[in-house]
């Protein structure tokens, strides 16, 4: 689809993209820090897109930002259009942001259109998503919910070190709200919660198709700090059974859990089991040493609760058995979790039909990341996601949506604003 066939919303947001990219631009990719420089440009610059279409701005006492557009009638609860326009550093420029000018692309088209819905449309960017600034899940919707955790201000920024307090209030908003738990919405007055996003993985592309309507948010554990502990010896003077080799024992852990995981697919159940980073001690460890101690750690992610208590529990009989093979000991470390988010199956119901109006292919899939949707869900408010095809995943530069699938996005949403209008029920 050449730029002459976009919606009048897609072309908008394509050039709003491009400004992005360009403004934030931080080689390879771009930078947009939670509560920085990079972060404070977008929010400013949808600020600024939003207000010429007639949308009234307004923050949080956390940053989140919220840009109206009135419908007819104030005490309906509204349509929200929401997502992030942090990133990780020398990410990817679609990650979040092209979910937040799907919404400006909505607005834009109803103003084009001449609609005015019944309803108040808001487009929320949110603050702070990347968990890789601070070690939270999603901080900037929980404040705008007022759900965030007293002691989540004190979490410290990866590449400052200062608490997300201090950036908080060096950006000009106030994070002693924040603590009190004010929030920028109330949940009760949102009708419906959409969030668009490019699709993290590679199953829109394998099934050539433009858009998906999202199923589930995957929940999850992680350990970032667990460690097989053995005990260092001579290669060649350390016979077999005297052995305490912490390799073999992170060995087998690997392989058992490859086993369940196995057994999980067979069984029709999705999950994913990974470990992210495997280290050892480089003023310990040599070519002729048997390796005493090994640093790993673990992310186990699943939609389905009971999958991931299952893993859990088949994780502690595995370190066990390993204990005792192996002459070895686990110490897993703290633990962060996350909980499993499932999307309204009426609003999956409303997509759906919309797509079939369009005529347009837009399959069911699961989303292995979390996004803050998932914490509208948590809150109980009905919730929806679209994903946009996108090779190469994210969190890299190499993020290849096409503007022409994101404004698909833009159609099958506005399609479902405006039949779902009148008929939405209050929640």
């Amino acid at each position: 689809m050449n730029s002459a066939v976009l919606t009048a919303g897609g072309k908008l947001a394509g050039r709003i993209l491009d400004v992005l990219a360009e403004a934030t631009a931080d080689a390879p990719g771009v930078t947009r820090v939670a509560y920085g420089p990079g972060e404070r440009f977008a929010h400013n610059l949808v600020r600024e897109e939003a207000q010429k279409l007639g949308a009234v701005a307004r923050v949080d006492v956390a940053g989140n930002l919220y840009l109206t557009l009135a419908g007819s009638n104030p005490d309906l609860p509204a349509f929200v259009i929401g997502s992030h326009l942090d990133s990780v550093a020398h990410g990817g420029n679609f990650d979040g942001a092209a979910g937040v000018m799907a919404g400006l692309a909505v607005m834009a088209e109803l103003v084009a259109q001449g609609i005015r819905l019944g309803r108040d449309l808001i487009v929320l960017a949110t603050r702070a998503e990347e968990a890789v600034w601070f070690p939270l899940s999603y901080p900037g919707s929980q404040a705008a919910l007022g759900l965030l955790e007293p002691g989540a201000l004190e979490a410290k920024r990866s590449d400052s070190g200062r608490t997300l307090a201090d950036h908080m209030r060096e950006e000009g908003f106030d994070p002693d709200a924040a603590r009190r738990g004010v929030p920028g919405i109330d949940a009760s007055r949102i009708a419906a919660f959409i969030e668009v996003h490019i699709e993290q993985g590679p199953r829109l592309v394998a099934a050539g198709a433009p858009v998906g309507i999202v199923t589930g948010i995957a929940g999850g554990f992680r350990y970032v700090e667990a460690k097989c502990l053995g005990a260092y010896a001579h290669s060649g003077a350390e016979p077999r059974f005297a052995r305490h080799d912490a390799v073999l024992g992170f060995a087998d852990l690997v392989a058992a859990l490859e086993i369940e995981w196995d057994a999980l697919e067979r069984e029709g159940h999705e999950a994913t089991i990974t470990f992210g980073r495997v280290q050892s001690d480089p003023t310990q460890h040599g070519g002729s040493r048997v390796l005493g101690e090994l640093g790993f750690t673990l992310d186990v992610r699943s939609a389905e609760a009971a999958v991931l208590e299952r893993i859990e529990a088949r994780l502690r009989t595995i370190l066990g058995e390993i204990g005792s093979k192996r002459g070895v000991t686990f110490e897993l470390g703290p633990r962060f979790t996350w909980e499993p988010a499932k999307m309204s199956p009426a609003l999956i119901a409303g997509l759906d039909r919309a797509a079939t109006e369009l005529r347009m292919r837009a399959p069911h899939v699961p989303s292995g990341a979390g996004h803050d949707a998932a914490t509208f869900a948590a809150a109980g408010i009905p919730t929806a996601m679209l994903f946009v095809r996108n090779e190469n995943g994210s969190h890299n530069p190499h993020e290849a949506m096409e503007i022409a699938d994101l404004d698909q996005a833009i159609r099958l949403l506005l399609r479902f604003v405006t039949d779902s209008d009148s008929s939405l029920d209050q929640p």
